[in-house]
């Protein structure tokens, strides 16, 4: 009798261990008891035993040392820190899992095109999960941080939506940007037409923030860079209002006057020839390529027809006849989009 219990007990003792081992495989691989998407925080330097008793301790799960060890012996343990998303549905495992992969959730931050450093800068001092380092300093204390290369900071940061853990400095975003922006410039670069009439990289980036400002239609674009080319290439000034605003800095109200086109300043594109010395605003990659890339034809002015589109003439007297047209729309007399019925001599 003895000697059977004895060859008996070992068998009793592995159907309770298995027994026992699938109870608690069982329970890591029930959903966490969860109602609703919730946010859930490893902090920097968590273990996956503190996550697991976390989870226990909430009432999300059972076992959670047991699914600590069995983790170790699958050799799953390192964990990433950073804000992660648990639904309805989830198992312990898949959650430890995401952890594992760093499927984080993010942060975004959208630079708009168009948009000059200044806003840009708002923008970024106005997030709630961004760490603020800039508050205080001087533009140009900025910019020497961002990158010794910089020379004016406008059109340097790239207009896109960027994605970041919380808690990632305004720098870091900044630097991600100008890189960006090297990145896409360079490679826009490359490819660029023999047509292009700009003969750097950074003469392509101003003339892009120009084109950006000038039009939202993206049909347009090209046909926009196609007019500024032939009036470059023929010594025409470019006559473009967008330049003259970002000139006149504060001292624009919103309302363009004929004293503002007269009045010279490096962007008064009325009063001098060729580009401006530096962007007047950031420039997406489509503007980037039609900078590079312009339009073939004849078209040298263009009149905004009121409808976010514009009217392209090849002549003075077509383009003055197309102004009194889509003046009807509430253009002022002393204001159109750039071209004026001015020509440059």
């Amino acid at each position: 009798m003895i000697k059977k219990l004895f060859l008996i007990l070992p068998l009793i003792v592995l159907i309770a261990i298995l027994g026992y081992g699938n109870y608690v495989y069982n329970q890591f691989t029930l959903p966490l008891k969860i109602q609703e998407p919730t946010l859930y925080t490893v902090e920097n330097g968590s273990s996956v035993r503190k996550v697991l008793s976390d989870f226990e301790q909430k009432g999300w799960m059972t076992q959670s040392r047991a699914a600590e060890l069995y983790l170790r012996y699958l050799e799953k343990t390192a964990i990433q820190r950073g804000d992660y998303e648990l639904t309805s549905g989830l198992t312990p495992m898949a959650a430890i899992e995401k952890m594992i992969e760093g499927k984080k959730v993010l942060s975004t931050i959208s630079f708009i095109e168009g948009h000059r450093f200044s806003e840009l800068l708002k923008t970024l001092a106005s997030h709630s999960d961004i760490k603020q380092t800039l508050t205080g300093l001087a533009v140009e204390e900025i910019v020497a941080k961002v990158s010794s290369d910089i020379k004016h900071p406008e059109g340097w940061f790239f207009p896109d939506t960027y994605h970041f853990e919380k808690g990632t400095t305004d720098l870091h975003i900044l630097k991600t940007a100008y890189q960006r922006t090297k990145n896409v410039l360079a490679q826009e670069w490359e490819n660029r037409s023999d047509k292009a009439a700009v003969k750097t990289p950074y003469d392509a980036l101003i003339l892009a923030s120009i084109i950006e400002k000038e039009t939202g239609a993206a049909f347009e674009r090209p046909m926009i860079s196609g007019v500024f080319t032939r009036r470059l290439k023929k010594g025409m000034r470019l006559q473009t209002d967008p330049t003259v605003i970002y000139g006149l800095g504060d001292n624009f109200s919103g309302n363009l006057t004929r004293t503002h086109l007269r009045t010279d300043t490096p962007y008064n594109t009325y009063t001098r020839k060729g580009l401006p010395p530096t962007p007047i605003a950031s420039a997406g990659r489509e503007a980037i390529f039609a900078a590079l890339n312009p339009s073939d034809g004849t078209t040298l002015f263009f009149v905004a027809k009121g409808d976010g589109t514009h009217y392209f003439s090849t002549t003075l007297e077509e383009h003055n006849s197309a102004v009194r047209q889509y003046q009807r729309f509430g253009r002022r007399e002393d204001y159109q989009s750039a071209p004026s019925t001015e020509d440059s001599k």
